[in-house]
C-alpha cells in the first residue's frame, strides 16, 4: 500500500494519499488542505508544521510536494499554468478540477526555473 500522509489535531484525524492533495495554504496558525475532489479541510497547523510532517512521513514521496513562498505547498503533479507578472498559479488535472492560486512573482519565477529545469 502507498504511503498516506497522517494529519492528527485533539479532535480530528484525517489520512489522505498525496496525489489527491492538491495544494495546502496558510491561514495564519491554521491551513486549508485542497483534495482533488473540491474538498476543503481546515487543519490547526502551520504550513511549516505540515511541511515537516511530509518530510517525515513521505520521505521520499513528499517531493511531489513543494513550497511556494510563504503561504502555499502544492502538489508539483498539478502544475498546468504560471504566469510570473500576473501572480497567477493554476493547478489542474484538465479534465475534473481547476484552482487558481496566487503567489509573488518571485516565487513563481523561482517555481518556473525549476519546473524548466526539470523538463530538459
Amino acid at each position: 500500500m502507498r504511503r498516506q500522509l497522517l494529519i492528527s489535531t485533539s479532535t480530528d484525524l484525517v489520512r489522505i494519499a498525496p496525489e489527491k492533495i492538491v495544494y495546502i495554504s496558510s491561514d495564519g496558525n491554521y491551513s486549508t488542505l485542497v483534495q482533488t475532489d473540491g474538498e476543503m479541510r481546515m487543519l490547526s497547523y502551520q504550513l511549516g508544521q505540515i511541511e515537516r510532517m511530509i518530510a517525515s512521513q513521505l520521505g521520499i514521496e513528499g517531493s511531489i510536494f513543494i513550497r511556494i513562498g510563504k503561504s502555499l505547498i502544492i502538489n508539483r503533479s498539478y502544475i498546468y499554468y504560471i504566469n510570473v507578472p500576473k501572480q497567477k498559479l493554476i493547478l489542474s488535472d484538465v479534465e475534473s478540477f481547476n484552482h487558481t492560486v496566487s503567489a509573488s512573482k518571485e516565487a513563481l519565477k523561482q517555481l518556473k526555473e525549476l519546473i524548466e529545469k526539470e523538463g530538459k
